[in-house]
């Protein structure tokens, strides 16, 4: 769409949006809609054939044994730490930048989050920086992990791979082994994500937990979630959970919930799965001419794309920039048409809800610093060169 304001010196004002899920969804309509009627046909809604199908199949995308499909991301997480028995007096480490998912399904057990500060450039937790939180917060009492301030038992480590790139599963992995802890890995921004050996997110931890909202780069047609494991214990504890922990029906040795995915939403997600690595290489395109152009126009710290690690598979399920005034950016682009977002603008380990864990705004710097600057741009695969350049020259024409 073009008006008659201009931005720069040649470029027409246009509207590109944050994110345009019409554009990808008037590719894949008819087998959408055939696939929902095969549904409706069949009359079976809940844990049927989609289900069991899709389930086979992100356990072998993911490059795990099982896949056990669940109502949300959050219902995911949820999920894989009542499987492990997370509960009050526990404490789970996971990061202060992400959605506040992660963190709130640690409280919602009455468990605590023990927050650990992020690696600057990328936003994931590093094995320095859970390190540095454990050995200042923490110390050992015979075989537990204790924190010193709370008294609370540290049981597991929850990496995040933010924005669609791995954490350094490796060194983290490690690391929970000298400590005793089971890994939950957080990839709900990045199923297909792979670090520099090859290895997929959701196949290193004890579970791997993902979202289908739709946002995500293998969105569904509402909430969905999948959780991904090796071990075929925990699988069955999973299956059984998400039915109120009722096995056989009506016979309830545990206590689960209503954590069931939607035949439905599989149903859509097996025909949106046959897109996912084409639309992946979109957004991998899109990224790299981003990063190329912005770097050509020479902003130096102002602006600071994000980084691929080498050999990873980034899947930019967000493009995050690092921004000088990024507020101000943001209301500029707005004016021009160019949909941004910010995630996140509150670190965890300063929201209200975790206000009595007294954490300060000094004690993780990375973290609120990436709170101040972090502004994601349009990334979707259906961007055309001229929305690319487009919002090139939008942000440039702010620091111009």
């Amino acid at each position: 769409m073009k008006s008659k304001t201009k931005v720069g010196a040649s470029v027409e004002t246009q509207t590109v949006p944050l994110l345009d899920l019409q554009a990808q969804y008037r590719q894949i309509e008819e087998p959408i809609l055939e696939a929902l009627r095969r549904v409706c046909a069949s009359q079976w809604f809940i844990l049927g054939e989609h289900v069991r199908e899709l389930e086979q199949r992100i356990a072998e995308y993911c490059q795990c044994e099982h896949a056990i499909g669940m109502s949300s991301g959050t219902d995911a997480l949820l999920a894989a730490l009542m499987a492990l028995e997370v509960g009050p007096g526990d404490e789970v480490v996971t990061t202060s930048f992400s959605f506040f998912a992660t963190a709130g399904v640690v409280a919602r057990l009455g468990a605590g989050p023990l927050f650990c500060d992020v690696d600057p450039a990328t936003f994931n937790l590093t094995a320095e920086t859970v390190e540095r939180a454990v050995e200042t917060r923490c110390e050992r009492r015979g075989d537990r992990l204790v924190n010193r301030a709370t008294g609370g038992v540290v049981k597991g480590l929850m990496p995040v791979h933010l924005f669609g790139q791995m954490a350094e599963m490796d060194e983290l992995m490690e690391l929970a082994r000298r400590y005793r802890l089971w890994v939950v890995e957080d990839a709900a921004q990045a199923i297909g994500a792979e670090d520099a050996a090859g290895r997929r997110a959701g196949s290193r931890g004890d579970i791997g937990c993902f979202s289908f909202f739709p946002s995500k780069n293998l969105g569904g047609l509402g909430d969905g979630g999948m959780c991904t494991t090796n071990d075929a214990a925990l699988a069955e504890r999973l299956r059984v959970l998400r039915v109120h922990g009722g096995k056989p029906k009506y016979h309830h040795a545990v206590i689960g919930g209503n954590f069931r995915l939607d035949e439905l939403q599989a149903a859509a997600l097996l025909v949106k799965l046959d897109h996912l690595d084409a639309w992946t290489a979109g957004r991998q395109r899109n990224a790299d001419d981003y990063t190329a152009a912005l770097a050509a126009r020479g902003l130096g710290q102002r602006l600071v794309p994000p980084p691929r690690l080498p050999g990873y598979r980034h899947i930019y399920n967000q493009y995050v920039l690092r921004a000088e005034r990024r507020d101000e950016l943001k209301t500029h682009l707005a004016a021009a048409g160019v949909g941004t977002e910010i995630y996140y603008p509150i670190p965890l380990h300063l929201q209200e809800c975790f206000a009595d864990l007294g954490y300060r705004a000094a004690d993780l710097p990375a973290a609120k610093r990436a709170a101040d600057e972090a502004l994601a741009i349009p990334i979707y695969p259906e961007l055309t060169e001229s929305q690319r350049r487009y919002v090139v020259e939008s942000i440039c024409s702010f620091y111009a």
